[in-house]
């Protein structure tokens, strides 16, 4: 099954030449999650080509332009194009009275359901829930109402064994030794131990997307041990002092968060216009924690089971 991520754009609250505004999108299993919204984000879909009608969640992390400024012509976008299934799209409050009005006076009627998911930021929450994955808010501190999100896979069914298993099983047994039951008789006595007949799980995976925030310790107990971890980097640890006023944080302090979280992988992003090499804010990070790579347009993480 599929656990991919793809680079839309990586620039915080001004593009430049080669750096689009924030967008993200990830695929776990064929289903597609656009992480936030930036301007240009259907332009970047198209030039990886993607088909944006295959979108079925939209995330949006806060109110500033650079994460949402794209939403609207995608929106557009889609409707121009015929979509028919309903498009789920998570957010904070005040997104959905701006996208009415945009609707309203551009005299649009979509011709597909919107469902809006009015998120609050401010607590860790579950948000979507499907038969293999989980999603849940992560509260950020900027300076609006933010929040990141928390994508997990559910546990995953234990492979059978067939040379093993004996043939009076029915399909209900096999599903119960899948998820890790013994068989037993109608008196108590185990007829057949799951751990004969069956492997142990692949390993569920996990990604977190951290948007604007300054650094935030207290999110260490919801990003313990994921595997691949966004963490907005706008920039390097000189500027800590801007970063703090701004609401944002540095290269390093991202690795300070992936070191004290035990994540397996780090990406950097939102970065400031003003570095036009990001040479110096991957080698500042990599002092800290190795295993760190600069979230960059086009740039594609799989993660493995």
């Amino acid at each position: 099954m599929d656990f991919e991520l793809r680079i839309l754009g990586s620039s915080s609250a001004t593009p430049s030449a080669n750096r689009h505004h924030t967008a993200q999108l990830l695929t776990i299993d064929n289903q597609l999650h656009l992480i936030d919204c930036g301007e240009g984000t259907q332009m970047q879909l198209m030039l990886y080509k993607i088909k944006h009608q295959r979108i079925s969640n939209i995330y949006i992390s806060h109110l500033h332009g650079d994460h949402y400024f794209g939403l609207a012509g995608l929106l557009s976008t889609m409707h121009l194009q015929g979509r028919q299934q309903p498009l789920h799209l998570f957010g904070p409050p005040g997104l959905s009275e701006i996208l009415s009005l945009q609707l309203k006076y551009s005299g649009t009627n979509l011709c597909y359901k919107l469902v809006f998911h009015e998120l609050d930021t401010s607590i860790y929450r579950k948000i979507y829930e499907d038969k293999k994955i989980t999603v849940h808010t992560l509260p950020m501190e900027h300076r609006i109402p933010c929040c990141g999100f928390l994508f997990r896979e559910k546990p995953k069914p234990r492979p059978l064994i067939k040379e093993n298993l004996p043939g009076f099983l029915t399909p209900p047994q096999l599903v119960r030794l899948k998820w890790g039951e013994d068989i037993r008789d109608e008196q108590g006595q185990v007829l057949v131990r799951n751990a004969v007949v069956t492997l142990e799980p692949k390993r569920s995976r996990s990604y977190a997307y951290c948007a604007d925030s300054r650094y935030k310790p207290d999110l260490l107990p919801f990003l313990k041990g994921v595997d691949l971890l966004y963490h907005e980097a706008t920039f390097t640890d000189d500027l800590r002092e801007r970063a703090h006023y701004t609401f944002h944080s540095t290269a390093r302090q991202a690795a300070e968060m992936a070191t004290a979280a035990e994540v397996r992988h780090l990406l950097l992003g939102h970065f400031s216009v003003r570095y036009k090499d990001l040479t110096p804010l991957l080698e500042e990070a990599k002092e800290v924690f190795a295993k760190t790579d600069l979230a960059t347009e086009g740039s594609i993480f799989c993660v493995q089971e």
